[in-house]
């Protein structure tokens, strides 16, 4: 069982991908940024070969208008050396990797050249991904698309559609239950007609289920014959519901409880899961931690390095709590240690353990500021207690 994020590495250098305005979309500009995303690339992958991340997502836009005549660049010849080098850091490693067209490719559209920019889209990811490893394995997620007015004849139109894409792309193509249209059931229905493997959405079945409502593991199942062995191991999406937002956004982080009940509900099923989650590589590391069959304490130890300011910023007790926990080097305390880290992350904020937090670290760059930074962190913190300032001017004040 593989666990992996979506695009994008938090809080990890040379890791952000850049982008340009069709404008501004020259050759010139176009190789900059092509090169710059594959650096990116790169270190990302490199980051999750060392953190047990076998399960990652590449961003749509890692080649700009990749799939626009706006960029004639064969960038898969002259970038060739670039994606062998990653491919070959992903084979070595067993990281699978995915892709996933946004909301405008739309195979089924009532307009003919919507349709025909989505196959060009979809031709696009596929000729990335076999440029970086050709394996069956490795999928583009696509969503069955819109309704207009008669599903049933919507449904069948993909179905059409589908049939006359290139190998190469329904090689990689699997298809996805979404949150307002279609069902699991439906999109299982669609996956008979065209053979295209199921990725089973668990926060889009919660919000959008089949007619008897049947559980996420007996779908699961069902989606899991929809793989063959070529494709690889069966490949599902978990995310949590974001409480504060409409039905269907993913929450700012996984919660180690909701997500480990999940994980024993499963029982004898082991799919790939691909966690859709705001703070991305943050989570599967903490998931991955969660269900470490050769548990360090060390492990712990280093994810405590990451977030215990947070943690004093919004409660001493749980500070306190989580460095008694970890004092016991012979024990693994995992659940406790995540729950009182998610517990602490969902607090509001108390000003004075935030004030606590910021002078903590304060104190390590103090002796090398000087008189004139001093006294700018001094009127922040006032400011801030008098309520002028917001809490991030006091913690990234270098940036003011």
């Amino acid at each position: 069982m593989r666990i992996g994020y979506a695009c994008q590495a938090v809080g990890i250098y040379e890791t952000n991908f850049k982008s340009c305005t069709r404008k501004n979309a020259t050759e010139e500009n176009l190789l900059s940024v092509i090169n710059h995303n594959l650096n990116a690339l790169e270190n990302i992958i490199d980051y999750n070969r060392k953190n047990k991340i076998h399960l990652f997502r590449i961003t749509s836009d890692l080649i700009p208008f990749g799939s626009s005549p706006v960029n004639q660049l064969k960038w898969w010849e002259i970038f060739q050396e670039r994606f062998g080098r990653i491919g070959q850091l992903v084979r070595e490693n067993d990281i699978r990797i995915s892709m996933h067209p946004g909301q405008y490719t739309v195979l089924n559209s009532t307009d003919d050249t919507v349709v025909e920019r989505a196959v060009a889209d979809l031709e696009y990811h596929a000729k990335l991904l076999e440029s970086i490893d050709p394996d069956q394995k490795n999928k583009i997620i696509l969503h069955i698309g819109g309704a207009y007015g008669d599903k049933k004849k919507a449904m069948e139109c993909f179905v059409t559609n589908y049939q006359k894409l290139e190998e190469a792309v329904k090689k990689h193509l699997v298809i996805e239950n979404d949150d307002k249209i279609y069902n699991i059931e439906e999109v299982m229905e669609t996956s008979l007609k065209t053979g295209a493997p199921v990725v089973f959405d668990v926060l889009h079945h919660q919000v959008n289920p089949d007619k008897e409502k049947n559980s996420a593991n007996s779908w699961i199942k069902q989606c899991g014959y929809t793989w063959k062995s070529e494709d690889g191991v069966q490949k599902i999406h978990y995310s949590e519901q974001n409480p504060v937002k409409q039905p269907g956004s993913h929450s700012e982080t996984i919660t180690a409880e909701s997500f480990m009940t999940f994980i024993n509900e499963l029982g004898s099923l082991q799919p790939d899961i691909m966690l859709e989650v705001k703070d991305k590589n943050l989570s599967a590391v903490k998931c991955i931690n969660l269900m470490e069959e050769r548990p360090n304490i060390l492990m712990l130890e280093k994810e405590w390095s990451r977030y215990k300011y947070l943690v004093l910023e919004k409660s001493q007790n749980d500070y306190k709590y989580i460095r008694q926990l970890l004092k016991e080097k012979e024990k693994y305390p995992v659940m406790e240690f995540y729950k009182t880290l998610d517990h602490a992350r969902f607090l509001e904020e108390s000003k004075g353990d935030a004030l606590n937090a910021v002078n903590h670290v304060w104190g390590y760059f103090k002796k090398q500021a000087s008189e004139k930074e001093k006294d700018y962190y001094q009127k922040l913190i006032q400011e801030y207690g008098s309520d002028k300032k917001q809490l991030n001017s006091v913690k990234n004040i270098y940036g003011n």
